[in-house]
């Protein structure tokens, strides 16, 4: 197995334009390698997907004014799912036609379970901006997904809970997203070995608004903290009524809320939430290495384009990027099967932490780069625990 470290430089894709040119994208040709992308650009889930989309553009104009990926430009061809699974399927079939070497897929779990199949029969590898279990529970041969898994943030935030003492809990879910479910699934499932008791698991819908009565079951429980799964609007209503229920509980937050598309309309009522993250969104606290500079090479470029942090999705986009580029160059071509059997052994560290893909493994990236935070000054702070346990994996 290889260990590579990838600079934003080498990895940049540069876009060519659309419809350019007669060259395949698959082969070994000198032609534009062509990436298709499926992203929520409109919908419910618009504000995951337009910063996945932001930060897969950077790279793109980073890869490309550093010369491209094997002497070839990448012709990146983004298609919008509309935050509906129907349509990621339609966009699939487009991008198909048009011979792309992969695909990254969209940030929204329903929509990138509905194209499984599809990638399981066509054989294009597929990079997963979405989190949810079954896309790699069990194996598919071409997906590969680039956020820590649902069961993953699991197990870090119970690792969290059991270091502060706290052995019961509620879990919170929407029961109609299946990220939401598959941490629900993998909390209530890893508990156990952390020593926690679920007391109460409250489920409410996507299109909830009111949660007065989720917030009564958990009291009358006797958790000691309240776990939300939960993306999009019912994360910020869930946070804003909290703060005024009167649970003497902390809540804890995951990925889907370590954004400032959370945090700015949650504003006060944020202030003290535990909220988990990749590495990379609490980057400028860390010791120099190889992991921070890896970080700083999308903060800084993200920062000064768009004007403020990269969140979560950004880190995201970009990470994906960065894997299937060394995929790529790993493969010494455009080969769709060689790319797979690149990533299958790939071992690269990115903004998210350091990947190892292998034959039994299509999510590589363990909880140990996911961190755990509390709110302040409306900002993510790496709790103690997590500066601990975060200066181990960045190498000091």
């Amino acid at each position: 197995m290889r260990r590579t470290a990838v600079s934003a430089v080498a990895l940049v894709v540069a876009v060519a334009t659309a419809g350019c040119g007669g060259d395949s994208s698959t082969g070994d040709g000198a032609g534009p390698i062509r990436v298709g992308q499926i992203v929520s650009l409109t919908g419910n889930y618009a504000p995951l997907g337009t910063e996945n989309e932001k930060s897969v553009a950077l790279a793109v104009e980073q890869i490309n004014a550093a010369g491209g990926v094997l002497g070839r430009t990448v012709e990146l061809i983004v298609r919008d799912d509309k935050s509906q699974p129907d349509q990621s399927v339609l966009a699939f079939n487009d991008l198909r036609s048009r011979e792309v070497a992969a695909v990254i897929g969209s940030p929204f779990s329903n929509s990138a379970l509905a194209t499984i199949p599809l990638v399981d029969r066509e054989k294009i590898p597929y990079i997963s901006l979405t989190p949810a279990d079954e896309q790699v529970d069990p194996v598919h041969p071409y997906v590969f997904v680039v956020p820590a898994t649902s069961a993953t943030y699991a197990d870090r935030i119970l690792q969290y809970l059991k270091a502060q003492d706290i052995t019961r809990i509620a879990v919170a879910y929407d029961g109609r997203s299946s990220y939401a479910k598959a941490g629900f699934d993998g909390t209530r499932e890893k508990a156990p070995g952390h020593g926690v008791t679920l007391t109460a698991s409250p489920e409410f819908q996507t299109t909830t608004t009111e949660f007065s009565a989720v917030f009564n079951q958990v009291r009358s429980s006797g958790a000691q903290a309240l776990v939300v799964w939960a993306t999009g609007a019912p994360g910020v209503a869930l946070a804003k009524q909290y703060a005024t229920a009167g649970l003497d509980v902390p809540v804890v937050f995951t990925g889907a809320q370590a954004s400032k598309l959370w945090l700015d309309p949650v504003g006060p009522a944020a202030e003290g939430a535990v909220v988990a993250s990749s590495i990379g969104v609490v980057g400028d606290t860390l010791p120099d290495g190889e992991q921070k500079q890896a970080i700083d090479e999308l903060a800084g470029a993200f920062r000064g384009k768009y004007g403020y942090p990269p969140p979560q999705f950004a880190q995201d986009g970009y990470s994906g990027i960065r894997l299937l580029v060394a995929a790529i160059e790993k493969a010494g071509g455009t080969d769709r099967e060689k790319i797979r059997d690149a990533l299958e052994g790939l071992t690269v560290t990115t903004p998210n932490g350091t990947y190892t893909y292998s034959a039994t493994d299509h999510a590589g990236l363990k909880a140990d780069y996911i961190s755990v935070n509390t709110v302040r000054g409306g900002a993510f702070v790496p709790t103690d625990w997590a500066r601990e346990q975060l200066a181990v994996v960045a190498g000091k």
